[in-house]
């Protein structure tokens, strides 16, 4: 009888991974040398020690992204009790909106706690992905303000159109003043809903702290190249990676609506299960490039499953992979 292969086997030794993954970056500006280890071959010391996040997403509903079911008190106990290092905050419980000294007695408490913001979303509009979400690239300043009272150094911001980009770099030098960096998540109906795309809006935004949320699930729903490729080629513009997942499913109730391939329905599946995001080729690539970043558990569980089973199993699913 065959050996049964551990998620563990793959990572430490790549185990059958080579065919899997043995795919050259494109040709290109973007792309990096061809000296690179080979995936699932990297040493205890070549393997990067990434960071677990919890993002206050996971209390959040899949379609409501203004309430959350849980406080910042809850939140901050179950990222301490599963061993989270950081939470990702959101409007749904700290804003540009929110009074500052509620700002600074919530900063205070996770700091307490032992815990760091790994990046923040200042408004409403950004995570809604609507036609206000680059509104704040105009007026940067009150995103910093809320960055700097929560010591995080990184903003995740919108784009929908050409004239964003003008904006972005503007805002982009104003953080930098201040030692703050911007982010996009790739997502659908945006400026980053392709790889193409969002390759080229990196280079013509053109800043060293401008970069990307690497987020696999939307590219996976629009059919998009996620995998160690894509990685290879955007290793250094990784600013923060968000996790979640789907299942493809045309007849489900749930959809994202998107530029490339319109209505997508998608099933709401745990990190942890099949059917969805390839992780094991993700985790191997992150590690070959060397990404040292907070890994986020970006998913709305809220009306899925429990929020404290999903915090859980999430972090149990993701420490062998981070390694």
């Amino acid at each position: 009888m065959s050996p049964v292969i551990t998620r563990r086997d793959l990572l430490t030794f790549g185990i059958g991974m080579t065919g899997l993954l043995q795919a050259s970056p494109r040709s290109g500006a973007m792309a990096i040398p061809d000296a690179q280890p080979a995936a699932g071959q990297l040493s205890g010391k070549q393997r990067s020690a990434m960071k677990l996040s919890l993002s206050v997403r996971v209390a959040e509903k899949f379609h409501n992204k203004r309430e959350s079911s849980q406080t910042i008190d809850q939140l901050i106990q179950l990222a301490k009790s599963h061993q989270y290092e950081a939470l990702c905050m959101r409007a749904s419980q700290a804003g540009i909106h929110t009074p500052a000294d509620v700002v600074r007695q919530m900063q205070l408490k996770i700091r307490k706690a032992g815990l760091v913001v790994s990046m923040i979303t200042g408004d409403f509009a950004v995570p809604q992905n609507d036609e206000h979400g680059p509104d704040g690239l105009r007026n940067i300043a009150p995103y910093l303000d809320l960055a700097e009272a929560l010591q995080s150094n990184l903003i995740r911001i919108c784009m929908k159109k050409e004239e964003d980009i003008a904006w972005a770099q503007r805002a982009a030098d104003q953080a930098k003043e201040r030692r703050i960096r911007l982010a996009h998540q790739s997502h659908h109906a945006s400026l980053f809903e392709t790889v193409k795309g969002s390759i080229e809006v990196l280079r013509k935004v053109g800043r060293s702290n401008f970069g990307l949320i690497y987020e696999p699930a939307n590219w996976m729903l629009v059919e998009e190249a996620y995998g160690r490729e894509v990685i290879l080629r955007l290793k250094d513009h990784i600013f923060n990676v968000y996790l979640q997942n789907h299942r493809v499913n045309p007849g489900a109730s749930s959809a994202v609506i998107s530029w490339k391939k319109g209505r997508v329905g998608l099933d709401h599946i745990g990190l942890w299960e099949s059917g969805g995001v390839r992780f094991e080729e993700v985790f191997l690539a992150l590690h070959e490039i060397g990404y040292r970043g907070y890994i986020t558990v970006h998913q709305a569980f809220e009306g899925v499953m429990s929020v404290a089973e999903a915090a859980r199993r999430s972090a149990e699913y993701l420490r062998p992979l981070i390694g």
